[in-house]
């Protein structure tokens, strides 16, 4: 797992800049754009939003502000792509360099994190309303707040927030299929199967037309039977590194009971070490296993990661890799083992991956009972070429692998972290059928999501809301490992920074460990 330096911007650390900028910056004509708000997720506590300014004029506009007010008791956070400043409970939006020229018809977002509940009022984009919403001018806004309320084995409850002036009614969407017309701001989808997973849309419409849809919400049904039980769970825990918190604390305000411990290396040669130094028995690591034992949890340990010299290179042969791993296996009495395979010295290597899948395959022969996990890296389509040809030799070796994990972050940001994470997913889950011939079903229960709280090495957001998105869906088919990197991080410092012991984000101390725990 890595971490670099951020670059996201943050509100404290923007506001100068934002100043100068609302005041050298020449408006142009209010009639020239238009800006659009949805959010884009929702929790118990806030939401993230974003708005989409577009130039609707005959010719090029060359920078935007928009405005807006927000209720008493929420206030912005967190934003990017503009430079924002408040003044009581009034917001402004002004263009960053890159995004202030806009061709006519084209368009830009920005996106912010709100603490409290309410949606922006008195909205205005260069001095004109914001008039957002499709369908004609009459027509009306696009609802926000679009949220699951409850869900049974054969039902989704909804609801949404009231769009002022004129409404006939609302209509709820699943794609393109209209699924529930009502006249209120909640709906309930029944007849649905059990532990299916769905997504969501509404939009308000009158005589004059119907707004642009809301952004999606996703829902599963309850009744699922997938997640492998209590080791399914098992956030990253990196003893030593970051300001490690104790188990039991964790534990106890969260209900997790597994973690994967990091990192077993190479002590010199085929010797296994933590962190390539530290001692099998005795250390920092050591005593942090037994105080999860000690704690009625338990713990997988991680060989790999990014840094550091790996075991796969070093030894010389299978035999000797899974003598390797035996002797870790051995130390602890284990149930699973994780093969964090994302360095290149291991990952982008035929001859260390032959050796890591050899060196698994007669680790399961001589425990029979032991899941073996392997964790490595994807593209937002699924596996790339060295993950697919992992995948492929797993299968034509037999090296028998439990579980097959991607970790869907740093894609380059600019991403959708739930649809990036789902299509990467369902990528993988195409690659396994493609090479051990499996239906779907047996697909899904050999594969796992590990993810990244917070900002990404390379500012990719997971809010605690996507966060619960990507666990509903992984729950809902079935998936047999659901982790994160790491625990840690699962602290707030709403700062933007990408560091070892918070996630750069505005969140409740354990909040990602709480909603893993619930896998």
């Amino acid at each position: 797992m890595k971490l670099r330096s951020p670059r996201l911007a943050t509100f404290a650390a923007a506001l100068a800049a934002a100043v100068v900028a609302a005041t050298v910056v020449a408006a142009p004509p209010a009639s020239a754009a238009t800006a659009a708000f949805v959010r884009t997720s929702s929790w118990s506590s806030g939401y993230e939003a974003k708005f989409t300014v577009t130039n609707d004029s005959s010719s090029s506009i060359s920078s935007w502000n928009v405005q807006f007010d927000l209720p008493a008791g929420s206030s912005p956070g967190s934003f990017w792509d503009a430079l924002l400043t408040t003044s009581g409970q009034h917001v402004t939006a002004v263009n960053q360099s890159w995004n202030g020229t806009l061709a006519p018809g084209a368009s830009t977002t920005f996106g912010f994190i709100v603490s409290g509940t309410g949606d922006p009022t008195n909205c205005t984009v260069n001095g004109g309303p914001c008039a957002g919403g499709g369908g004609g001018p009459s027509a009306p806004a696009t609802p926000g707040g679009l949220r699951v309320t409850g869900t049974t084995g054969s039902s989704v409850s909804l609801a949404w927030n009231a769009v002022s002036g004129t409404v006939t009614g609302y209509r709820v969407y699943e794609g393109s299929s209209v699924r529930a017309t009502v006249t209120g701001t909640s709906a309930t989808l029944s007849g649905l199967a059990a532990c299916s997973a769905h997504s969501y849309t509404v939009a308000a419409y009158n005589s004059v037309g119907e707004s642009a849809k809301s952004a999606a919400v996703s829902a599963s049904t309850t009744g699922c039977t997938g997640g492998g039980g209590a080791m399914a769970a098992a956030p990253y825990l990196y003893p030593g590194w970051g300001d490690p918190p104790a188990p039991s604390t964790v534990m106890g305000a969260t209900g997790i009971k597994w973690f994967t411990i990091a990192f077993v290396l190479s002590g010199g040669g085929c010797t296994p070490a933590w962190d390539g130094s530290g001692p099998l028995i005795g250390g920092t690591h050591a005593s942090t296993i037994a105080a999860i034992r000690a704690a009625g949890g338990d713990v997988i340990p991680s060989f790999g990661g990014w840094s550091g010299n790996k075991l796969g290179p070093n030894c010389s042969s299978s035999s000797a890799l899974a003598g390797a791993y035996q002797q870790v296996i051995d130390a602890y009495g284990l149930k699973a083992i994780d093969i964090d395979i994302e360095n290149s010295d291991e990952f982008e290597n035929e001859v260390v991956q032959d050796r890591i899948l050899g060196a698994l395959k007669i680790v399961k022969q001589n425990n029979p009972g032991l899941k073996t996990i392997v964790t490595f890296g994807t593209s937002t389509t699924g596996p790339a070429w060295w993950g697919t040809r992992l995948i492929n030799q797993a299968a034509a070796l037999g090296a028998n692998i439990d579980t097959f994990t991607i970790m869907p972050f740093d894609f380059g940001g600019g991403t959708t972290m739930y649809q990036s994470t789902v299509t990467a997913a369902e990528g993988l889950k195409n690659a396994l059928k493609t090479a051990f011939g499996w239906s779907d079903g047996t697909a899904y229960a050999h594969m796992g999501i590990s993810g990244m709280n917070g900002l990404s090495d390379q500012q990719e957001l997971t809010s605690p809301a996507t966060w619960t998105q990507i666990r509903d869906w992984a729950k809902a088919h079935g998936l047999s490992r659901f982790t994160f990197w790491s625990v840690n991080r699962d602290r707030p410092c709403p700062g933007g920074g990408v560091v070892s012991n918070c996630s750069g984000i505005a969140q409740n101390t354990w909040e990602f460990t709480s909603i893993t725990a619930q896998y």
